[in-house]
């Protein structure tokens, strides 16, 4: 129950879903009691101590631990064992999440990675928030460039011109509305915009 631990759970606790949280530290598991459904000390290492708290009837499992490679891959281990039906786990390397998806995780997440490479996209300083999928496609959202203000999506013709799509657009005080050919863009609009990644980096290079 690290920082990644903590916030996975507690958002899944927002979401309404029965969480366990597993840890060996007292003094976390102290503080994080009461915010979540169950939460208790033990070693998620031993599978012993995992069947004994009745994780397997858990049908999906998150594992947190980022700081030992050995105890990461021996819970990942225990909870295929136990046949738990999806398992996401946090890896530190390339070699981690190799080694990882070898044994058994269905998901492995680069936290440290996805958010550096993400913090790259947004410096540029139009890019408000950035989401990299597989084959290099991405979902952004973003300032709308100069070009674009005062016109519709239509008259601007960003598809054509720049091989990007405008999904939706947000003006202040308003609801988010999907895009059509006849949205007009201000320049108090945040734009929702999906392609590839080269292709909206150079969309939002547009001053």
């Amino acid at each position: 129950m690290g920082r990644f631990g903590t916030a996975t759970a507690l958002q899944l606790v927002t979401q309404g879903r029965e969480v366990m949280g597993v840890e060996r530290d007292a003094t976390l598991v102290q503080q994080l009691a009461g915010h979540m459904t169950h939460i208790v000390q033990a070693e998620a290492t031993d599978i012993e101590a995992l069947r004994q708290l009745g994780a397997a009837e858990f049908r999906h499992a998150v594992v947190g631990v980022g700081t030992s490679v050995e105890s990461s891959v021996l819970i990942t281990a225990n909870l295929v064992d136990l046949g738990i039906e999806r398992i996401w786990a946090k890896a530190i390397s390339k070699s981690h999440g190799k080694i990882l998806s070898r044994i058994g995780a269905h998901h492995v997440i680069f936290p440290e990675a996805d958010a550096g490479r993400r913090t790259a996209h947004l410096v540029s300083g139009r890019l408000l928030d950035y989401m990299e999928f597989d084959d290099d496609f991405a979902i952004v959202k973003m300032h709308p460039p100069r070009e674009t203000q005062g016109f519709t999506l239509a008259e601007s013709d960003i598809r054509a011109k720049y091989g990007v799509t405008v999904v939706g657009v947000k003006t202040p005080g308003e609801d988010f509305s999907y895009a059509t050919p006849e949205t007009t863009v201000t320049s108090r609009d945040t734009l929702i915009v999906a392609g590839h990644v080269q292709l909206i980096e150079r969309f939002a290079a547009r001053p």
